[in-house]
């Protein structure tokens, strides 16, 4: 079975290490919104890992996240989230916000452990 080991976007190209047994490429595509991208590159650096290099087309990206999947058959071996527009300034507050809540709560039931807790002890 392949995995993916490293990945990173540089200069418009989606790249990545992809280890696998055997000495033949594993069948390998990247897929956004069900659709099979063009132009992926995989080229062996040593017994059982190939670089990949994928081209992000203008096309894909727009507002909001976009997900790019590498796929060996149907086993997902990885994607990346790209993540653009004034939407997303939106959304990004607002999980922010919630996030905060979240924070707030966990404090409070933490200070309500620690003084019943501390009650506890000295009783």
């Amino acid at each position: 079975m392949a995995s993916l080991e490293m990945s990173r976007i540089r200069a418009g190209v989606w790249e990545g290490v992809v280890t696998a047994e055997g000495s033949q490429p594993p069948q390998l595509e990247v897929v956004h919104l069900e659709r099979v991208l063009p132009g992926l590159e995989i080229t062996a650096t040593e017994d059982g890992r190939w670089q990949l290099r994928q081209p992000i087309p203008p096309e894909v990206l727009g507002d909001g996240v976009q997900t790019l999947v590498l796929r060996a058959g149907d086993a997902v071996l990885g994607d990346v989230a790209i993540l653009a527009g004034q939407a997303l300034d939106e959304d990004l507050r607002a999980e922010i916000a919630l996030l905060r809540a979240e924070l707030d709560l966990l404090k409070a039931a933490f200070r309500r452990h620690c003084a019943e807790t501390v009650k506890a002890s000295s009783d």
